[in-house]
This record gives C-alpha cells, structure tokens and sequence, in this order.
C-alpha cells in the first residue's frame, strides 16, 4: 500500500521548474500581447518552446504565466470542459512528509512547536495571502503575493531568514505542517538555507488531500480573516501594509483558550518582544479593534 502512495503522489500534477517557467514566459506572454494566439506563437517558436502546445494551455491555465486565459484571442469563449491541473515543482514532494510521518516526527519530537501554512484566495487570479500560523500562540502572519505560485512562498521564507537571522528561524519554524496546494510543492527550496553550504532550516508535512481538519488551528484563524476581507473580495488593490494592519487587529483580539490573553500576547511570551518587532508586529489597545470590512476602508 505505501509502494502504491508513493507512486501515486510521485505522479500528480505538472512539473516544470521555476526557471523554465520563467524562459518560457518571456516568449509566449510578450507574443500573447502583441495579439498572436497560441497556435501561431507554437507553430513559429516550436524549437524554442520544446513543449507541446497542450502543455502551453496548461502552464497557462496553471496561471503560471503573467497572461490569462482572458488574455488569449479564442480560448475565452470556451467553457471550461476539464479540472485544471495542477501546476507541482516536485511531484514526488509529499514522499516521506506525509501526514503519517508528520505524527511519527512529532511523537519522537513532543515538545516541537508547529506552525501551519496555507493560502488564501482573493479573486482567481488575482493577489492572494500566504499565512504562516504559530498553532501554540493562536498568532498569524499573512504575505500578500501577486500570484499563487511557488516562488512567492519561496521568496517569502528567504526574506523571514534574512530578517530574523539562521537560529532564530529555526527557533521560530521547527517544522511546518501544510496543505496539498501546488504554492507548496517545492519543500527542499523551504526547508534549506540558500547559502554556500546549505543547512536544514526547518521540516515541511503535508495533510492528507480532504483532511483541512489536520491543521483546523489555522482554518479557523482563516474565519477572522474573512469577518476583515469577505471570501470573493478581490486583494488586488491591497497593499501589504493593509494586510498587517489586518492582522495587528486579529493577533491582538484576545482568546479564551488562551486565558483570555491575546495571540500577540502569547507569541510574545514564548519568543519576546523584539522578535514581533522584527516581524513589523504591533498590539493594538483592546477598545480600538476593528473585525470589519469597515477596517480597510480608505
């Protein structure tokens, strides 16, 4: 049975690196606005693509590209007759990090604190938030990204590296415990250091595929979120300083599980308040906390 997962999770979804993504974006979006279809940017650049135009609609229907479906001359028009698939830099990601061997690391390792990751859509499409949950503090982080891919959630790790220093990140992220989605499927590029002699920062898991109740602490942190920013509200025009003060407003909400303490207040305990300074965290005053739309308005 477990020869027959690994095979199964091995074989799901795309797999392109990031940077093929990244050459293959240079030819077909700048011919998409200048007008070109698909077919005729295939039919005149096949040598370079070295892929197959199905694939082509795929990688754009994974929005992997800077253009759209929307943006393409004919395929607007159509109904979407298939299950988009999904867009995985390593399809074998889930092998060895599975929800099994996520339990099996935490009995060996009793005392680990873990943090859960997930996304949050706005618009499809559009800007969407990486949210990074400290499951013993109740506290949360949100990144906004222009899209939901791979590299943004990257990118997002090498900058709280940077920022908060190698011991401090490991002190912080122990071991993370995500979802299926593609934005997660390069976990070596989270789970190891960029530097010369690359080092193991942190472990990544992932749930079983249908079981958001493994990492319920962070679902329900989500139901905050949406009384701020109502599931279908676009982020585009948000920046990422509306996001945090967001979520000053929701990590200073205090908590009854938490003795009544807020998860600013928490998180502080464990780990001090310099490190929520680092991060650009700030307590609001109890009596100023907004949870409504009301919050961004400009």
């Amino acid at each position: 049975m477990k020869a027959h997962e690994s095979i199964s999770q091995s074989r799901s979804g795309l797999c392109v690196s990031e940077n093929e993504v990244s050459r293959l974006n240079k030819i077909i979006s700048t011919l998409v606005q200048n007008g070109q279809s698909i077919h005729q940017i295939y039919v005149n650049n096949k040598e370079e693509l070295m892929c197959s135009e199905k694939t082509i609609y795929n990688y754009i229907d994974a929005c992997l590209f800077d253009v759209r479906n929307i943006d393409l001359p004919r395929k607007v028009r159509f109904r979407e007759r298939y299950k988009k698939p999904e867009f995985k830099i390593d399809k074998g990601c889930r092998i060895g990090r599975n929800y099994e061997a996520f339990n099996a690391f935490i009995d060996k390792n009793p005392d680990t604190a873990v943090v859960q990751m997930d996304s949050v859509i706005g618009t499809k499409g559009g800007k969407c938030l990486l949210t990074i949950h400290f499951v013993e503090s109740s506290f949360m982080l949100a990144f906004l990204r222009e899209a939901n891919t791979s590299k943004s959630v990257i990118d997002i790790f090498e900058t709280l590296y940077k920022t908060l220093g190698k011991d401090l990140f490991k002190k912080l992220f122990p071991v993370i415990l995500t979802d299926n989605g593609s934005e997660f499927s390069n976990p070596k590029a989270i789970e190891y250091s960029t530097e010369k002699l690359k080092q193991l920062r942190t472990k990544v898991f992932y749930c079983d595929a249908g079981s958001p109740y493994q990492k319920g602490a962070i679902e329900v942190n989500h139901e905050l979120i949406r009384r701020v920013i109502p599931k279908g509200k676009t982020f585009n025009e948000m920046t990422q300083e509306d996001i945090n003060l967001m979520m000053n407003h929701i990590n200073s909400y205090k908590r009854k599980k938490l003795n009544n303490r807020s998860p600013y207040e928490a998180f502080s305990f464990y780990y001090g308040e310099e490190v929520l300074h680092k991060l650009g965290c700030s307590l609001v005053a109890a009596n100023n906390i907004i949870l409504k739309p009301a919050l961004l308005k400009k």
